[in-house]
């Protein structure tokens, strides 16, 4: 799997990441896009308590994020279909939506059964639907873990959106910028405490060569909306510096996570506080914009060979 994953993210390159990035830079011809968006943060240092917690709502180490997937349902308004009689009903399920419900359940089954049609087939069952509707999925454990993804990212999305408007609010103070990475990035890798024991068989299946295309623009998508609401208002080549560095460094604290058995994973966020800090010390320049990009891509190929001797641990070491 490393070889094949190797060659293509060769193809791929760096330059394929700053095309993902690219098409999501802020068009110049719309204002609002550029519009001063606040740095936001706490109006305190962390206590005690809130020690291992950077944002309040974010989940537990001993509970899956699903609380976003149903706010996001509940946002959206339910289609509406017309029966035979000629009524409007709004109870009907499509076949998309089953489809996510059906994947939200089956996250609590990953620890026993991995990224898995398994999980899912038991997933079905605690909805009361048959185990065969695992046969839904033509790639149930990479379209499971492709949901768990996309779930996080809202998550982090809303929890950042929160905070931004506590801050406009003036109930809470400005983040600094370093801090802010430091504890949007720890928030975001918080979530797969739950799954760690399984998190190495995860990241093999996002690096299949048909996955990393969705791997690669979740990423993307994920740093974009963290730089968005650290207030983020570049328009030059610093947009895309900035988003591949962080790239890089998400994906290198996630490796070290895999590996860390320090209380409450303390090493691995002492190394994400010195990636953020050495970044910030960065300048920008097109040089380093291709450098960074590539080395995300390098870091992925590492990560390829780093997960056969990870995959198949049952729990951290």
């Amino acid at each position: 799997m490393a070889a094949s994953v190797a060659r293509v993210l060769n193809v791929v390159g760096g330059q394929q990441l700053l095309l993902l990035l690219r098409r999501r830079r802020p068009v110049l011809s719309q204002p609002f896009l550029l519009a001063s968006r606040t740095i936001w943060g706490t109006s305190t240092l962390r206590s005690e308590d809130q020690k291992h917690t950077p944002f309040p709502s974010s989940t537990t180490d001993t509970e899956p994020p699903q609380h976003a997937e149903k706010q996001y349902q509940q946002k959206q308004q339910p289609p509406r279909y017309t029966d035979q009689a000629g009524e409007e009903s709004e109870d009907y399920e499509s076949e998309e939506q089953l489809q996510q419900r059906l994947l939200s359940a089956s996250l609590p089954f990953v620890p026993d059964y991995g990224w898995s049609s398994e999980a899912i087939a038991e997933g079905a069952k605690s909805l009361d639907m048959s185990a065969a509707a695992a046969g839904m999925f033509e790639d149930g454990g990479s379209e499971l873990v492709l949901h768990f993804v996309t779930q996080c990212n809202l998550q982090l999305t809303e929890l950042l959106e929160e905070q931004h408007k506590l801050v406009q609010l003036g109930t809470a103070e400005k983040k600094p910028t370093t801090e802010f990475l430091r504890d949007a990035i720890e928030t975001r890798l918080r979530m797969h405490i739950p799954y760690i024991g399984q998190w190495p068989q995860a990241l093999g299946m996002l690096l299949l060569p048909h996955n990393i295309p969705s791997s690669l623009k979740l990423l993307t998508a994920m740093v974009d909306d963290i730089w968005h609401y650290a207030g983020d208002q570049s328009t030059d080549v610093s947009w895309y510096t900035r988003r591949a560095v962080l790239a890089g460094i998400y994906n290198t604290t996630e490796l070290v996570m895999l590996q860390d058995s320090s209380p409450d994973f303390e090493d691995t966020w002492n190394f994400l506080q010195n990636r953020i800090s050495e970044a910030m010390m960065m300048g920008s320049s097109v040089k380093q914009v291709t450098s960074t990009g590539e080395a995300v891509i390098q870091g992925l190929m590492g990560a390829a060979v780093t997960l056969k001797n990870l995959t198949g641990l049952n729990q951290r070491r």
